[in-house]
């Protein structure tokens, strides 16, 4: 694998990190959205990360040898999926949008939940900018070393 390799699988990294971290605001923005029924309530979302695979690297030219002809060439955000928590009805008669009952439904949203996925996804990210700047580093002093 190529240090050029480095630089393309390290950007989708912070691509698929700066989805998260966007559905993560999108979440705490929706945290104190009511609804009239439990079917519309707000729910948290969540991304769900695949691996995206490249068969060049695993060809009899590469270096390296690949299982089944592939290797992880990045990752991506391949879906989301909605928060399986459970909804909270809150009995508000004089609230317009209040069901036949006089509850309304509150979104699935724990804020103390999205902050530690935020601060992970954050540490995520930074981790993966340095690796971008340490791979640039490392590929500016093999330059300078035919300049010597």
């Amino acid at each position: 694998m190529g240090i050029s390799n480095t630089f393309r699988i390290t950007g989708s990294a912070l691509s698929a990190q700066s989805i998260h971290i966007d559905v993560i605001a999108k979440n705490m923005a929706n945290s104190q959205v009511v609804s009239g029924s439990e079917a519309t309530a707000f729910r948290a979302r969540r991304p769900i990360f695949a691996s995206m695979l490249d068969s060049s690297f695993g060809s009899s030219n590469s270096m390296g040898s690949g299982f089944n002809d592939s290797n992880v060439a990045g990752v991506r955000v391949n879906d989301f999926s909605n928060s399986q928590s459970p909804i909270e009805k809150q009995r508000m008669p004089d609230n317009p949008i209040a069901d036949a009952d006089g509850y309304v439904y509150l979104s699935n949203v724990n804020m103390v939940e999205e902050m530690a996925y935020m601060m992970q996804a954050s540490r995520s990210y930074q981790s993966n900018i340095e690796v971008l700047n340490t791979s640039k580093q490392l590929m500016l002093r093999t330059l300078s070393l035919g300049s010597s």
